[in-house]
C-alpha cells in the first residue's frame, strides 16, 4: 500500500521557523533575513507584521548578527578581492556604513599583498604591453583593488624581472 500524496499540501512552516531555518544553514544580515522572510510571507500569504518582532528576538539571542556576519563576508572574502568590492557586497546585503568601515579599515592593512597574490594566481608574467598592463589592471580592478595598490602590483612584477 503506498501513500498518496498527490493533493495534499505541505504543512505550512511558521516564519520563526523559516528563519531558524535559514540561520542553521549560514550567517545573514538582518536586512537579508528581513528580506527573505518577507519574499516566503508574501509568497505564502503570511501576515508581514511579525517580521520585526522575530528579528528583534533573534538579534536580542544574537542568532542573527551583523558584525558575526560581517566578519564571515570578511574571512571568505579578503584573500580574493579586495576593499571596494567587499564594501560593495556588504552594502547590497545591508551591514550598516560603521560596520563596513571597520571592515575596510581591517583589509587595507593587508590589500597589497591579496593583490599581489590574486595578480600571481592569474598571471605568470608581467605585462609585455601597454594592452596586456591594462587586461591585467582590468583584471585587478574587477576583484575591487583601488588604482593605486594595481599600479603598485604590476609595476612591481616589471622591476622583478
Amino acid at each position: 500500500m503506498t501513500l498518496q500524496t498527490k493533493g495534499k499540501k505541505k504543512p505550512q512552516v511558521s516564519l520563526r521557523q523559516r528563519a531558524l531555518d535559514y540561520l542553521a544553514k549560514r550567517e545573514y544580515s538582518v536586512a537579508e533575513l528581513a528580506k527573505k522572510l518577507n519574499t516566503v510571507a508574501r509568497q505564502y500569504e503570511l501576515d508581514t507584521e511579525v517580521i520585526p518582532e522575530i528579528l528583534a528576538d533573534f538579534n536580542k539571542r544574537n542568532w542573527v548578527s551583523d558584525t558575526r556576519f560581517t566578519e564571515q563576508i570578511l574571512h571568505a572574502r579578503k584573500s580574493k578581492f579586495g576593499c571596494a568590492r567587499i564594501a560593495n557586497e556588504l552594502r547590497e546585503k545591508g551591514v550598516s556604513d560603521e560596520l563596513i568601515f571597520e571592515a575596510v579599515q581591517d583589509i587595507k592593512e593587508n590589500e597589497l599583498v591579496n593583490a599581489k597574490a590574486v595578480w600571481r594566481k592569474k598571471y605568470d608574467a608581467p605585462p609585455s604591453s601597454r594592452e596586456e598592463w591594462a587586461k591585467q589592471a582590468r583584471f585587478l580592478q574587477s576583484r575591487g583593488f583601488g588604482f593605486e595598490i594595481i599600479k603598485k602590483v604590476i609595476n612591481e612584477q616589471k622591476d622583478d624581472i
